[in-house]
């Protein structure tokens, strides 16, 4: 998993609190069997509208999202994180999220951000002055810069850690390995008849590039599993 350590970009001001995962990726698109390519479901019917926020040119290469409160609830899918991070999205602030989506953000590389509400309304203010401002959120000193203001955020340590290091639950197995593989010669040594399990394979790091579409590409409208 990559590595998260600062992120500056565009921040997208999203004022609606109580978003569900449902809201964030209907449940039609998780019939898909890949855990990339759900950039074009992310928020699919708020995008709908014209006004919607993500239709705006200068939110659309948006980094950070700063949201209401209670971000992420319903259900657990963790396709809500795998579309916001498809689409862009490294960094996501609220004054509070679900424990299951905050929990799915650490293992897929995503920063979500606790900030109290009215840190959450001045940043909301600050972006909507200047659309398509910068932030910069630094995970290592926990604050977001946005212009001249600088603030604090909250983030547990063991997340802070998972994320600053790149760590997926993969990543965490894998640092036991010798000793995983010391077990399985003392068991096919001492227990020849079960079954034998395969050594660890090691891809070879490939850095994630955007799944969004190429500039000029026509908005996909169609159902899922196709394009025009």
């Amino acid at each position: 998993m990559e590595k998260l350590t600062v992120v500056t970009g565009t921040g997208v001001p999203l004022r609606r609190s109580n978003v569900d995962t449902d809201q964030i990726i209907p449940a039609v698109f998780l019939k898909r069997v890949k855990k990339t390519g759900f950039e074009d479901a992310l928020f699919y019917a708020w995008r709908r509208d014209p006004d919607f926020v993500l239709n705006r040119p200068e939110y659309k290469q948006g980094k950070i999202l700063v949201a209401g409160p209670d971000f992420g609830i319903g259900s657990s899918r963790e396709h809500a994180v795998w579309a916001l991070r498809d689409y862009g999205f490294r960094v996501v602030i609220s004054s509070r999220f679900a424990d299951i989506f905050y929990g799915n953000t650490a293992k897929n590389g995503v920063l979500a951000a606790i900030m109290p509400q009215e840190s959450i309304e001045l940043l909301w203010k600050l972006l909507e002055e200047e659309p398509g401002r910068d932030m910069t959120v630094d995970l290592g000193a926990r604050t977001v810069t946005c212009g001249d203001v600088t603030l604090p955020f909250e983030v547990g340590d063991y997340v802070r850690w998972r994320l600053m290091n790149g760590y997926d639950d993969i990543d965490l197995t894998l640092q036991h390995e010798d000793d995983i593989a010391a077990y399985e010669k003392m068991r096919a040594k001492k227990f020849p008849f079960k079954p034998k399990t395969l050594p660890a394979k090691h891809w070879p790091d490939v850095p994630i590039q955007s799944a969004r579409e190429p500039e000029g590409t026509k908005p996909w409208a169609g159902p899922i599993g196709s394009r025009e």
